[in-house]
């Protein structure tokens, strides 16, 4: 038999490194390349301890609490108020960030430069010099975003006087908050911190504001998963193409608007500004997949992961088993395209909270959705589609308010399980904005990036040893029945 092998020409399955298969394409035989990789990272021992959790019934049964916690999750936008009176333990001399907790001295370019410019923003300094002296002072406390049930795009600075989205769900008792998107250009999340930044901000906070805050009140609350579901089917996967959001956005607040007594001009200025600003619903969508998310979070047991966020320096995970406790790996550098004079060279490490739609089943997840998002971040329209089906191999399951219409209508995929993703080594995929590494040059590029498997294989072993903890103890107290 082996002899009749060797005669022919030979037909092969290759799995691991691509040169063997070309090797044997070289030699006239054919060869097809399998997409296997070791689980949890090729770790031998992390391997083990995942191998303990496949099918484990309690993990089981606790994924299914979250993920219908998530899925009964009834996100709606409320009202607007100071970052100070809504986020919860904000303190008056607090800035927040995105991502998972960061020093002062290690934080990147963008967000160095957004800290200073909040410093300015919120008047407790007049220059950037003394700026930079009262951090280095420990005049300021930094927090993650996250820890405070906010999320912020690329820098994700906060700070007490900025006006926030308020996102409310009452199926779960939770609210999440965001604050309002600056436009493109020279803004304060890319780390930007001069005269013109700051004044906008302020425009926001004295009047952008006070007209959305009133559109509202007489409006009343505005639920965010159906609008999301519709801009959806127009062509938005709701991270980095939010087109479609933005005009449902505005067609619901402009008639409040103009019924409330607002000042006209006001309101002109306001929706002016949020016509020329595509973006303008990303923070929003992003309070409304927190929301839902934290909903799920607090599962004893659940490997459903409920944040995915970057901070410049490392990208980290949340679990709902593990609430606040971050897993972190080095953020990658984004591969994508750039903007004319701009290489990798030039980039900061993936930055922002902006991942937590893939972490609900967009962005990434979605764009089967949004075809034309590929011109802007790499790649082809079948590459889109052929992400959002991979995604359904790491997810609990599909989250039906959110469909596909290219997928026939099929349900976004939902729920990322990290032990799905550390056992089949498909990474979770986010498109993401590039931004310059150095403060206030601004977005230099967009791309599509992955999260680092070392993230997840850290949160399997976590659950794992609370697992094998929560054994020991009946035997400890009873004796060892």
């Amino acid at each position: 038999m082996s002899g009749d092998l060797l005669k022919g020409v030979p037909a092969v399955l290759n799995l691991g490194v691509g040169a063997f298969a070309e090797a044997i394409r070289s030699g006239g035989g054919t060869a097809v390349d399998v997409d296997w990789r070791p689980p949890a990272g090729g770790s031998r021992e992390a391997g083990m301890e995942l191998a303990s959790l496949v099918s484990h019934p309690r993990i089981e049964a606790a994924n299914r609490t979250a993920f219908e916690r998530f899925l009964a999750a009834e996100p709606a936008v409320t009202g607007i108020g100071s970052a100070i009176d809504v986020l919860p333990e904000m303190g008056a001399r607090t800035i927040l960030h995105a991502g998972a907790p960061v020093a002062w001295e290690a934080m990147c370019g963008p967000m160095r430069g957004a800290v200073l410019g909040a410093i300015l923003f919120e008047g407790w300094a007049d220059d950037l010099d003394a700026a930079r002296a009262l951090v280095d002072s420990g005049g300021i406390a930094f927090d993650s975003c996250h820890h405070h049930g906010a999320a912020g795009p690329m820098s994700g600075v906060t700070s007490p006087s900025m006006p926030m989205w308020i996102v409310e769900n009452p199926a779960g008792g939770n609210a999440a908050f965001s604050g309002l998107n600056e436009g493109l250009g020279k803004v304060l999340r890319f780390g930007a911190n001069g005269p013109e930044v700051i004044e906008r901000l302020r425009w926001m906070r004295d009047e952008l504001a006070g007209v959305l805050a009133r559109a509202l009140d007489e409006n009343g609350p505005i639920e965010l998963k159906p609008l999301i579901a519709q801009a959806l089917h127009m062509g938005d996967e709701a991270h980095n193409r939010n087109a479609a959001a933005t005009s449902l956005l505005i067609k619901r607040l402009v008639p409040p608007a103009l019924r409330c007594g607002a000042d006209p001009e006001s309101v002109a200025r306001a929706f002016g500004f949020m016509a020329g600003n595509d973006h303008f619903f990303i923070n929003l969508s992003m309070a409304a997949c927190k929301a839902m998310l934290d909903a799920a979070r607090g599962v004893p047991f659940s490997s459903m992961v409920t944040a995915m966020a970057r901070n410049g320096v490392e990208f980290g995970i949340q679990t709902s088993a593990t609430g606040d406790r971050w897993f972190t790996a080095p953020a990658p550098l984004v591969d994508g395209l750039y903007f004319s004079g701009f290489g990798k060279e030039d980039a900061a490490r993936d930055i922002g909270d902006s991942a937590i739609t893939e972490t609900a089943g967009l962005g990434g997840f979605a764009m089967a959705a949004a075809p034309a998002i590929v011109r802007f971040v790499g790649g082809s329209a079948s590459e889109a589609i052929a992400a959002s089906r991979e995604m359904r191999r790491i997810t609990i399951g599909e989250n039906p308010a959110f469909t596909l219409p290219v997928l026939d209508f099929a349900a976004a995929p939902a729920g990322i399980d990290a032990r799905r993703v550390a056992d089949s080594g498909v990474l979770p995929i986010v498109n993401t904005g590039i931004a310059h590494r150095e403060a206030g040059i601004g977005q230099i590029g967009a791309g599509i990036t992955a999260a680092p498997m070392e993230c997840f294989v850290q949160a399997v072993r976590a659950l794992h040893h609370e697992i094998a903890r929560q054994a020991e103890v009946p035997a400890t107290r009873s004796g060892g029945i």
